[in-house]
């Protein structure tokens, strides 16, 4: 039995209710467990969650949402970061895990379509006898639609993209119910406006995406990982910078502070050197690696690193990635109660040294500890400051910080955001950064979702 709604969208719920039955749901705790994410934003419920099966059932909610003028709320698997997926003005939370069907694999043509709630761990257990695979990885194990959502990339997005340069094209449900195809499968085409690219990171304000045509990759013949320890940030990055302007194509390139390895260590219950530390992997045919390893060992010697410890194995690989992703949650855990306030700052790799060593002196005159830690082999680095959720002070100075490392980093032209998305978090820093195109993204808004239900007060302030 459905429980009682809250009352400022009952009759939605109501109407929804008696289309869908079960799956219209205002349980409480339902209903928190899709207000939340892995933000440090106040959870915010729906005011009902809906479960869609297909593109068809999408395209229903979406209309009879619009007839009363209801928000829309899309949740994938709740991972994001900057509140995304918090019903902030109420609503209707449209949950698409149950939309995660793999609908074509196509080997000969390096691509697969799937339903947006397919998480990309299901979809490469799914590929792996095709000898292909996605290599997108922002580490949770995310619905592929979320992904796209929000321009997600991760710890492969050095040498293979982000989603932007993945995603060949989406099937979306706009805010009047009509549902498009972006594109077709061509892997390129000059066939009118990039609309793929155009709700590719529009993380719900302009449609609900449906289903995702991907890029697929060989899985390389060889993969070596391995980590190597420096005896200052300042000496890692001057490692990295070397290697990419070289143009060697490492496949990940990942930077953990010392306070981090040490967290790391006690989480993932390992043993790695406390210092600044790069984690790296690369692939290629056997003799290719050997030649990407030989000079990069060679750079990261004349900056002070350490010998290389190796991962060899599959196992002993995924153990040291498992880690890598776990470093967020290892973080938590140094200031037991804390929440987590994380940046997400992308520079040009040549600014990144200048970016880091500024940021690190915010970091020493902090109250509050912070980590760092990045995919600092395209320009992208976090800070996870861990602040007391009942303490303004520390909320307020947390926020201080943030906004000296985004002006930071777009005095460096760079980017407020290189992979979690705007969310609630950036909608200031996105007007800084983009200036007046900031009237266009508007615009495109109040044309595709003239009401303003599609997700509201995310990414734009329309008032």
């Amino acid at each position: 039995m459905v429980a009682k709604a809250a009352p400022r969208n009952g009759a939605t719920v109501e109407e929804l209710t008696r289309r869908f039955g079960e799956r219209v749901s205002t349980s409480p705790g339902v209903r928190e467990h899709h207000g939340k994410d892995e933000s440090y934003f106040p959870y915010a419920p729906p005011d009902a969650v809906v479960f869609a099966q297909s593109t068809e059932e999408v395209r229903e909610i979406v209309k009879i949402c619009a007839r009363h003028k209801t928000p829309i709320i899309p949740y994938g698997t709740g991972t994001s970061l900057e509140g995304h997926i918090l019903a902030i003005h109420g609503g209707i939370c449209l949950d698409v895990s149950g939309m995660n069907k793999i609908l074509r694999v196509n080997p000969e043509d390096l691509d697969v379509t799937v339903e947006a709630g397919v998480t990309r761990k299901t979809l490469n257990n799914h590929i792996k006898d095709t000898g292909l695979f996605f290599p997108i990885d922002p580490g949770a194990d995310a619905s592929l639609g979320g992904m796209a959502s929000t321009r997600a990339s991760g710890t492969n997005a050095v040498r293979y993209g982000t989603m932007r340069e993945n995603v060949l094209g989406l099937t979306v449900v706009l805010a009047d119910g009509r549902v498009i195809r972006t594109a077709r499968r061509a892997k390129k085409s000059a066939a009118g406006y990039d609309l793929t690219r155009l709700f590719v990171g529009s993380e719900g304000t302009l449609c609900v995406i449906t289903e995702v045509t991907l890029r697929l990759y060989g899985i390389p013949e060889q993969i070596s990982s391995a980590v190597c320890p420096f005896p200052s940030v300042k000496a890692a990055i001057d490692t990295v910078i070397a290697i990419i302007q070289s143009g060697i194509p490492i496949a990940r390139v990942e930077l953990l502070g010392a306070s981090l390895v040490e967290a790391v260590n006690k989480y993932s219950k390992l043993d790695h050197k406390v210092t600044p530390t790069l984690m790296f992997e690369f692939h290629g045919t056997k003799n290719y690696v050997a030649e990407q390893v030989a000079m990069v060992e060679a750079i990261a010697k004349e900056n002070g690193g350490d010998n290389f410890r190796w991962a060899h194995t599959m196992e002993e690989r995924n153990k040291l990635w498992q880690a890598r992703h776990d470093a967020y949650f290892a973080g938590l855990q140094t200031r037991p109660g804390a929440r987590a306030v994380s940046t997400d700052v992308c520079v040009p790799i040549s600014r990144l040294a200048e970016c880091i060593a500024e940021t690190e002196a915010d970091m020493r005159a902090a109250s509050m500890p912070i980590h760092i830690l990045g995919h600092v082999g395209d320009g992208n680095f976090h800070l996870i400051i861990l602040i007391d959720p009942n303490d303004p002070k520390e909320l307020h100075e947390s926020h201080e910080i943030n906004e000296r490392l985004v002006n930071r980093a777009l005095r460096l032209e760079g980017t407020c955001t290189g992979e979690h998305g705007v969310g609630m978090g950036k909608m200031d820093f996105l007007v800084a950064e983009h200036g007046d195109a900031i009237s266009v993204m508007r615009a495109l808004k109040k044309t595709l979702d003239p009401d303003n239900i599609m997700n509201p007060g995310k990414i734009l302030r329309m008032n």
